[in-house]
């Protein structure tokens, strides 16, 4: 007989509330949890096809191992044996700079994604560290760093008490929102309006977000720095301004006028392509809103200026008072977080502390630009990556110039993939260490729940067994960790959790700010419940977190049931959390929504939001001199699709198809000038080279603009994707050489650039 198991969506980031069917040991259906406290039952048609991303017979079973140039099976102990023997001799002849580790978007979606990474570049001890962040997100982080001492202290929109929201480069209708965790985003967007609030999208297509809005705004792609400076000059200039109490926590408000004198409505508009009165209308209606909230995503970061376009979003959210208020844009509490600290000086946030071997990159967050991960293997001489271990990454499609980059992960001495399947980038693999299927993986979402419109917490234990022959994806990444540390085989894998946990129990009881201060770490370690390592962290960190029970010790300043005027939360009460508790509330406990969290979020040296801080002060020349720019005659944007996610869904059956497909998008006016035909084909170009796509005409996309999704060009030889390379798709990063970068995030610039088209017979 059938039976059902609840699992929390690991698809995107909204992170769903799943009800699976299950007959034996397959997932058969996928239907939105209605007790879910978070989604309510919403669910997209990703989370509908769970069952066959789960059970996709391309999915890697058993480990491959590298042998006389060929990957063959292998069993486990020889696939470690593997990599016990290589990357332990590689640090010791060549140091550990010799050692690349790669992370893709996958790793957030995952428990051990999150807790096991952190140990393997302390077990490895490189810098040569690089994630999808800097082809996406990175400029937020480092934004957030400058302006409050924390990268990953990035306000959210209140997206259901705001009355006024301003969306740019955002497109959450078809991505389900990023770095803003909401299920059904747009039901949101439709309950926005349905209560008398306004969405104003800022987008060069009209996307079906955009055909949600009251105001649609099609500016010239890029543009989105100058825009938002055009929009936070109108307010000082027109003294709309109104910080309120946020003006006696921010140092450099009087010194923004000045900064951003040049950025009138009238000087930015041509290089927006908008009116100067746009400009001032946006303005003016940000400020009257009685509540409003400003987020800028993919679109505003991957750009030549993604870190000051971050930066003036909350510049504006801070000059019209909306930072840190209901209703503007707060900062989520996650139950798997640190407890909240006194609120003082800190840190800070500083880029630069080391640089790339090649080109001098700063690193960011610890991070070093993805695009250039190819020169630092290519180019000979001390420091030279040797060896990668990549987890859930395939920047082979994801990057710059993935010809160049393939070209030079087939030159490594030795590489580690852990990934479902052989991929573009995994086939070049020495040791490939597939994960079970998510149905057969415990969740939780350590990340996204920090960008959470609510606060909340849920945990699913793996819906079916494990699989006989497999491992747990956290036992993976464990043994990965005792590997590449000469301890495989000498250490038991569970030493690495206990290892992690006694760690942060010795820090709690030395601290005098922790209720656990001068406590037994061994004692306090007996207490933890849990069936495993993974397990016993989490009961950990939720018991160390903000809602914690403490081990009974004492309260975490912010703990409480979380009940307000939106109605009262369910779970967590005054016992306080825990793992047993969170076990026995399996729809999740819903911890109230957001609140003010200023000033204890800051870690600014001042203890203040730093609104002009130096690194931003010193890009701004730059980008007033692109007021003079001429633009380009055709640039390029990319797109995303409501039933693909990057690059690591085009295998499911039930998600391709329809509008999930690689098609170059081009205005009828320009494929006219040019001699385009709906159904033809054109040779797109760049600085990376070029590429030939199918056309598609149509108006969603402006003139001067043309979209091509990112994610394909599965056509290489030695992938093991059967659909995917039925319709392979054109490599869009392949269009660039990897030379443009945000220069203080070390960003990609995936969005804006030139490009030339010329029709196909």
């Amino acid at each position: 007989m059938p039976r059902t198991a609840l699992r929390i969506c690991p698809l995107c980031e909204a992170t769903c509330g799943l009800t699976l069917t299950i007959e034996g040991s397959t997932v058969t259906g996928a239907r939105g949890d209605r007790e879910d406290v978070f989604s309510h039952g919403f669910i997209c048609p990703k989370g509908a096809a769970f069952g066959g991303l789960d059970a996709d017979p391309d999915r890697l079973r058993t480990p491959l191992v590298r042998r006389d140039g060929r990957l063959r099976e292998a069993t486990w102990e020889e696939a470690y044996e593997a990599i016990a023997a290589a990357v332990p001799a590689l640090v010791r002849e060549y140091g550990a700079q010799s050692v690349g580790v790669v992370l893709g978007n996958p790793n957030v979606h995952t428990m051990a994604g999150n807790l096991y990474p952190p140990l393997l570049l302390k077990a490895l001890g490189t810098r040569n560290f690089f994630t999808a962040s800097t082809l996406d997100q990175m400029p937020k982080h480092v934004s957030s760093g400058l302006l409050f001492g924390d990268p990953f202290a990035i306000p959210v929109p209140d997206l259901d008490r705001t009355d006024f929201l301003l969306l740019l480069g955002a497109n959450p209708v078809e991505s389900n929102g990023s770095l803003c965790t909401a299920p059904d985003f747009p039901g949101r967007l439709k309950a926005l309006r349905a209560r008398g609030g306004t969405l104003v999208v800022v987008d060069p297509r009209r996307t079906r977000t955009a055909k949600l809005a009251d105001l649609h705004l099609a500016p010239r792609p890029g543009s989105d720095a100058l825009l938002l400076a055009a929009l936070a000059h109108t307010l000082l200039a027109e003294r709309l301004a109104a910080p309120g109490a946020l003006a006696e926590r921010t140092e450099g408000l009087g010194e923004l006028a000045e900064a951003l004198a040049r950025f009138t409505p009238e000087a930015v508009a041509p290089a927006c392509d908008l009116t100067a009165a746009e400009i001032r209308d946006l303005a003016r209606a940000l400020a009257a809103a009685p509540a409003a909230a400003v987020y800028g995503r993919i679109g505003s970061c991957t750009v030549e200026y993604g870190t000051l376009a971050s930066w003036l979003v909350d510049v504006l959210n801070i000059l019209t008072g909306n930072l840190d208020r209901p209703g503007g844009v707060l900062f989520p509490l996650p139950a798997a977080g640190p407890r909240p600290r006194p609120a003082g000086p800190g840190k800070g946030f500083t880029l630069g502390r080391w640089i790339s071997r090649v080109s001098g990159h700063p690193e960011a967050k610890s991070e070093l630009p993805i695009a250039a991960l190819a020169e630092e293997i290519e180019t000979p001489g001390e420091g030279r990556i040797r060896a990668v271990i990549a987890i859930a990454a395939n920047p082979v499609l994801s990057a710059p110039d993935g010809r160049r980059l393939d070209a030079a992960l087939a030159g490594l001495d030795f590489m580690v993939s852990i990934d479902p399947y052989l991929n573009e980038t995994s086939r070049h693999a020495h040791v490939v260490l597939p994960p079970p299927p998510p149905s057969q993986s415990a969740h939780h979402d350590f990340a996204f729940n920090g960008f959470a419109i609510r606060n909340q917490v849920r945990y699913s234990r793996p819906a079916v067994p494990l699989e006989a022959n497999r491992l747990d994806e956290c036992e993976i990444h464990a043994r990965l960790v005792l590997a590449v540390s000469g301890r495989y085989g000498s250490v038991a894998p569970s030493a690495v959790d206990e290892t992690a946990i006694h760690g942060t129990l010795a820090k709690e009881t030395a601290d005098p700010r922790s209720p656990l201060h001068g406590q037994d770490p061994q004692r306090l370690a007996g207490l933890l419940t849990g069936e495993n390592g993974p397990e016993r962290r989490l009961d950990l960190m939720l018991r160390l977190g903000p809602y914690g029970d403490g081990f009974g010790l004492g309260r975490a300043p912010g703990a409480g049931s979380g009940a307000d005027e939106d109605g009262p939360a369910s779970g967590a009460g005054e016992e306080g959390l825990s793992l047993e508790l969170l076990l026995a509330h399996p729809h999740g406990i819903d911890l109230g929504p957001l609140r003010p969290r200023l000033p204890e979020v800051l870690r600014t040296r001042s203890g203040r939001i730093e609104l002009l801080p130096d690194p931003i002060t010193a890009e701004l020349p730059r980008l007033r001199a692109a007021l003079a720019d001429r633009p380009a005659t055709l640039v390029l944007v990319g797109r995303r699709h409501l039933r693909s996610n990057n690059s690591w869904l085009h295998n499911v059956p039930a998600l391709t198809g329809g509008s999930n497909r690689c098609t170059l998008q081009v205005h009828p006016e320009d494929a006219g000038r040019l001699g385009l035909t709906e159904g033809g084909m054109a040779r797109i170009t760049a600085d990376g080279g070029s590429l030939e796509v199918p056309v598609e005409v149509t108006d969603t996309v402006r003139t001067g603009v043309v979209s091509l999704p990112h994610g394909w060009g599965h056509d290489r030889d030695g992938a093991r994707l059967s659909v995917a390379s039925a319709a392979p798709g054109a490599n869009v990063n392949q269009l660039l050489d990897g030379s443009l970068l945000d220069p203080l995030s070390g960003t990609a610039v995936l969005n804006g650039f030139p490009v030339e088209l010329t029709p196909l017979p």
